[in-house]
């Protein structure tokens, strides 16, 4: 049988990574993975097309090479401040008929036809969940009856300039964009549990320049927000404190950092070193721990703020939104040590720092926090059966190739 290969592609700040996935009975094999820093390219979006362009196809080609596999279609990850999204409801008359699935599409076209910023395109349409006349909370209305039904779907858009410059940085690659999908949603598919996802967990993804966070409530997405700033402040303070270059700052960050004071007792040798090993004058882990847990105290409130604000207007429409399953955290800046601790302080609930789930890598290089979102691109396309249809076609195709190649050998 033919392999199914899929490829996600996540074009951050600091770095971009490929993905290459075999589709196995529903699960995913990662059989190639290439990342590479990433040039060209800020939080207010791509300034050097062909720098960014160049940074994509090393990342592309590495994959490739591992995989042995020439890549010519990729999904990709999208993440912006202006990226927004709504919850907007559609309304069908059905006049007493049994439900199909065309009804479902056109009760869906209906809430996505509201206006929305004419500089916006719609990302994702995301059904939460459908009513039939008084008849509520219904997930799968097909094959029910009533006079008339509605659905509440979720959209989330963005910008049309982010989404064309991101879109074409990969097509320049001669890679054909499958579809654009919101980092959050994707970096959610790679992390929470269904579990999670029915009783209410807030999932924040810290990246380098922006924090991702997904809410789900009831099994599904209920609301998707971009903070444009993150780890990078926490690089940045340690740069100015102790006049170090950007580069160091970063490295000293990834080994040393902290955000907790109470970790000093454990800690034998208070030096702080440089890649070569020489002690960095001036510089010790409590001072350097005296610069990140602020920062990220700091961070971790404006989330904090921003959920609580999001609950309220929530509860001004009727939905009332409890995180019962608390904070799940992942991304690059996740990694830093006792963040568990330090956000439990923040939120008050139970909170787990996550690596993607449900994956084979016979490496488990993508075990890490810093894949999530490109895994869960993966997983998103499995998800939504992306890829069945066009499978199908192929070895429909195949069979009959295969059977007049038969006949004709006969």
């Amino acid at each position: 049988m033919e392999k199914i290969l899929i490829t996600g592609i996540e074009i951050g700040h600091n770095k971009i990574v490929t993905l290459i996935g075999e589709i196995q009975d529903n699960n995913i094999k990662i059989i190639g993975i290439g990342k590479n820093r990433s040039e060209g390219i800020n939080k207010k979006g791509i300034y050097d097309l062909e720098s960014i362009r160049s940074c994509i196809k090393k990342s592309i080609t590495k994959a490739e090479k591992m995989a042995k596999h020439k890549i010519k279609s990729a999904y990709l990850s999208i993440s912006h401040e202006k990226i927004k999204c709504k919850n907007e409801i559609g309304i069908l008359p059905i006049s007493g008929k049994e439900i199909k699935k065309k009804d479902i599409n056109d009760v869906i076209y209906s809430a996505k036809s509201v206006k929305i910023n004419d500089e916006h395109t719609i990302l994702h349409v995301i059904p939460q969940e459908y009513s039939i006349d008084k008849r509520t909370g219904i997930k799968n209305p097909i094959g029910l009856s009533g006079m008339r039904m509605k659905a509440k779907v979720h959209l989330i858009t963005c910008h049309q300039d982010i989404y064309k410059n991101i879109k074409k940085s990969i097509e320049k690659c001669k890679i054909k964009v499958k579809k654009l999908i919101f980092s959050g949603i994707a970096s959610s598919e790679a992390v929470l549990t269904n579990e999670e996802k029915k009783f209410g967990v807030c999932m924040i993804d810290i990246g380098s320049n922006s924090i991702d966070l997904s809410l789900y409530h009831n099994g599904y997405s209920i609301y998707n927000h971009v903070i444009p700033y993150a780890s990078d402040l926490v690089t940045s303070d340690i740069s100015y404190a102790f006049s170090l270059s950007y580069k160091t700052a970063e490295n000293i960050k990834i080994k040393y950092g902290c955000t907790t004071i109470p970790i000093l007792e454990k800690i034998k040798n208070n030096n702080v070193l440089d890649k070569k090993g020489n002690i960095i004058k001036n510089v010790t882990i409590q001072k350097l721990i005296e610069v990140i847990e602020p920062r990220y105290i700091e961070l971790l409130n404006i989330v904090k703020k921003k959920i609580i604000k999001i609950q309220k207007d929530l509860h001004k429409n009727g939905t009332e939104m409890e995180l019962k399953k608390g904070i799940v955290i992942t991304g690059g800046g996740s990694k830093i040590k006792f963040l568990k601790e330090c956000a439990k302080k923040i939120f008050l609930t139970q909170v787990r720092i996550a690596i993607p789930k449900d994956i084979q890598d016979k490496n488990k290089k993508t075990y890490d926090p810093i894949y999530s979102t490109a895994v869960g691109l993966l997983k998103y396309v499995i998800k939504n059966k992306s890829f069945k249809k066009k499978y199908k076609y192929k070895n429909f195709l195949k069979s009959i190739i295969d059977k007049i190649n038969s006949w004709i050998i006969r």
